[in-house]
Formats: structure tokens, sequence, C-alpha cells
């Protein structure tokens, strides 16, 4: 078969991203941080945008233009030509026409470079509470400490408890294999075992131990010889058979009486399984909301939380620097490409703001009865419901709803909270997963002690209520909410 070339015209569609929609759907999906940390970016790259002072701040800043500077990318300019007053941005800011921006950024420098206090502003205004925390010492730091305080104890012990407190991790256990240990120090395995008694003695109680039970024993030193014996027994052999409540076989093996044996329970129960707990987490996250719902008479008035986040306007330096045709070719073209980026990312933050308001009103409407009576009321809703709602994609609605918050009258809660699958009900409405949760929990807090709800029995009662779920759900749902199943929350005292 022969090869020949030949033209034909075809029409089709297809969906280009540019580079400005990509940064608009991105946008979109970051939190209120992540926002803040790309505005402070960007204004350390782009020279045409810059902050909006807050004396200049007025109500007409809500209003969005960006009509006129996209003109002066098009239109000639005459040297005579007089720059109106405004530079445009996130809303309208008067200034002088003919404002003297050289000797500004020329003091503006020179205080900033100033020694001393005097030639620096400072504000006001107190440090964000967030950063205010107090930082908490870590368990190794407490132990060191301690250690370093006794100037009596050998150098070599110290350094082989140094070795062996940083093998104690965030919650107070060794986890160093003190045969290998002993080898690396050149050092004998009695000392180090010695050395390592010797570390147990240290604050908190319980620290420095290689197992639970090792944690536990090392707590109950300080009680009488008799007791000691008793508890120090219950530990080593029945502490699974208390987890179980497993108490004929205990009492059958230590002789006492379920009076004695409660005395005993209570005393472990008040001990310490986890010693690093109060030097171990994270550093606490403040959320932040994004969107705020208030309630004023008999509405709920959605507002959007702009405290922290800059206001940004286009440079009126270089608009006007636009306007000279000395300019060079090179430097113009710059300016533009720099002024293009400026207003697209004025108008991407302002369209994500109007997403999110949007997107938020629309739930506030599908979630009133939530808002008035609480969890149980909460609506079964999907991304699709919104999206049709206020005609937009639910991609869209998903990318809007991430890693964002909103602070209503019942508490702050993620917007993706409102999102919830459908389980049937006996009224044909259906429920959501969180209302199902709610009344889980609500049920285990009303049982008796002595004999608590098994997860068939839970199952049987919601369906009575006409919620119909399998018992394998409840179970799931229960663990979610870190209850404990039957067995384990029997009391028998």
């Amino acid at each position: 078969m022969a090869l020949e070339i030949k033209q034909s015209l075809k029409l089709s569609q297809q969906l280009v991203i540019t580079p400005q929609l990509q940064q608009a759907i991105k946008l979109l999906q970051l939190s209120r941080l992540e926002l803040e940390n790309l505005v402070q970016h960007e204004l350390l790259e782009n020279p045409i945008l810059e902050e909006t002072p807050e004396e200049a701040a007025t109500k007409e800043e809500e209003e969005v233009s960006v009509t006129e500077p996209l003109a002066l990318l098009h239109e000639p300019h005459d040297k005579e030509q007089k720059s109106p007053e405004v530079g445009n941005k996130d809303g309208e800011m008067k200034e002088p026409t003919n404002f003297d921006w050289e000797n500004y950024m020329g003091s503006y420098n020179s205080a900033e470079s100033a020694g001393g206090s005097e030639g620096r502003e400072f504000s006001d205004e107190p440090p964000p509470y967030e950063n205010l925390a107090p930082t908490t010492a870590s368990l190794q730091d407490h132990l060191l400490w301690q250690l370093h305080m006794n100037a009596t104890i050998d150098p070599e012990d110290v350094m082989i408890a140094e070795e062996l407190i940083g093998s104690v991790d965030d919650e107070g256990y060794i986890k160093a294999n003190l045969e290998e240990l002993a080898k690396k120090l050149a050092v004998s395995l009695f000392r180090v075992e010695e050395t390592l008694t010797r570390l147990q003695e240290l604050d908190p109680p319980g620290v420095a131990s290689r197992d639970l039970k090792e944690c536990l024993k090392t707590q109950i030193k300080p009680f009488d010889h008799r007791e000691r014996e008793l508890l120090e027994h219950l530990i080593d052999r029945h502490l699974e058979d208390l987890e179980r409540k497993n108490y004929p076989t205990i009492l059958k093996d230590l002789k006492i009486s379920m009076e004695r044996l409660r005395e005993l329970a209570h005393i472990i129960s008040t001990l310490e399984p986890r010693p690093g707990r109060p030097f171990g987490g994270e550093r606490p996250q403040y959320i932040i909301p994004d969107v705020f719902v208030e309630k004023i008479g008999e509405d709920y008035i959605v507002l959007l939380n702009d405290d922290g986040l800059p206001k940004l306007q286009v440079s009126n330096f270089y608009r006007n620097a636009l306007c000279k045709k000395e300019m060079p070719s090179a430097a113009k073209d710059y300016i533009q490409d720099k002024l293009r980026s400026a207003l697209w990312l004025i108008r991407s933050i302002h369209q994500r703001q109007r997403t999110l308001y949007r997107v938020t009103s629309s739930i506030v409407k599908f979630q009133k009865d939530f808002l008035e009576k609480g969890v149980g009321s909460l609506k079964p809703m999907v991304l699709r419901d919104i999206a049709e709602d206020i005609n937009m994609h639910e991609s869209t609605i998903s990318r809007v709803t991430t890693n964002k918050y909103v602070q209503t009258p019942r508490g702050i809660f993620e917007l993706k909270f409102f999102f919830n699958a459908r389980v049937p009900s006996g009224n044909g409405e259906g429920l959501t997963s969180e209302a199902v949760k709610e009344e889980i929990r609500r049920l285990v807090q009303s049982e008796d002690s002595k004999k608590p709800l098994s997860d068939q029995i839970i199952t049987d009662l919601l369906n009575k209520g006409n919620i119909q779920i399998a018992r394998r759900t409840v179970a799931k749902y229960r663990e979610i909410l870190g209850i404990l199943p039957a067995s384990r929350r029997r009391q028998a005292f």
C-alpha cells in the first residue's frame, strides 16, 4: 500500500488549562494559613503588589475594581496625561496624584536601617496568642536536668545514664537493648542495669521502664510491704484479668475479699501507664475559622473572616511608570507582565472568597435545623446538593470545603463535616452518620454500668427507633467514638 500525505480540516473542542486558571484552582483549595503564606510570598516576589495600609481601608475596598489597570496594558498614554488619583486594587484608595515616591522610599529605607529604636516604628498590637503558647520541656531534657543535679555520680555512670536517656521514647519507655548498649560503651551489663535502676528513681515515676508491668511496679514501691506484694502479684499474673473484669479468677488466686480487690484495683487504676505523657505530644494547632455564621434575629448571617489576610493593591508608582514614553521597552514589558500577574492574583483571591461565601450560605440553608437543634438534626447531604444549588461543579465544591473551618453557634466545624452519607430510617428521609453516632453515644451514656449494652442490643434499639443499621456498622461507629466494648465497660463495683 502506498503512503501519501493529505491535508484535512477537523473541528474539535479542547480544554486548555492556562497557568492563571491553575493558580485560581490552587487558591480554592488552600487553607487560610497557606493562603496567607502565598500572599506574603507574592508580595516579596512581585514589586507591583503592595499591601493596603489599614488607615486607608474604607468600605469601598469591598468592591473589586480592576478594569482601569487592565486598560493600562493596552492603551497608550501621553507624557503630559494626568494619571487618575487612585491605584486600583481590591477596592479603591485615593492618594495624591503627584506623590513623591523617591523621597518616600528613601525615608522608609533610612528609617529601617537606622540603629536604635528611635528610627523604627513598632505596632502597639500584641503578638498573636498562638505565639505566646508555653513550650513544654521534653522528657529527655527533664531527665538530663535531674541527672546533672547530682554531682556525686561517677562520670562513667553519667555517660551510661545519658545513653539510656537518649533511648527513652515519648511514652517514657526504654527501647534500647541493654546488652548491645553495654558492648557499645565497653562496660558490664550489671553496671548498665544498676544505672537503669537508679534512672527509674527519677521523676516522673515509672520512667525508663522496659514494659508496662515494670512501669506499674516501679510506681508502687512507696507502699508498705504487704500491700506491695499483693499489687505486684496482681500486676504480674492478673493484669489481663483486671482488664476483662474476670474477678472470680483473681479472688480464687489471691484469696481476698471483693472489697479488698476493689481497693487494689482502684490503686492500679490511678497509676500512670505512660510516664512521658505530660512531656510528650506536639504543640497545639490553633484553628482560625475562615467563615463566621452568626444568628441575628431569626436568620443566620454568613461573614467572611478577613482578619490577618493582607489587602492587596497595585502599586501606584509602577502604574504611573507605564505612562512614561521614555521608559525602555524591556522595563515596560517587565512591568506589564508583573501587572497581569498581580491583577490575576487579586481577582483569584476575590473569586475564592466569593465562592467560599456562596458555598457556606448554601450549607447554612440546608443545615438550618442543625444550627437550631444540634447534631441529631443534621441532614444527609452530598457535594452534588450544594453544586446544584449554586450552579457549580462538584469538584469546585470539594476544593472549597477542603481545610476550611466555619464558626457557628454550635461550635467550630470543618466544612466537610456537613457532608454525610444517608443512613436509611423508617420515615424515609434518612439520617446522617453523625446523627447515628450521637444516638449511639447517648445510649451508652444512659446504660447501666453493671449491665452495659452490647453491639447487638444497641443495633436492636436503633432498629426499633426506625434507624436501619447493621451490627458491624454499630461496632465501627463505636470504635470511631472511642467507646470500649461492653465487656470492658462493665463495672463490678
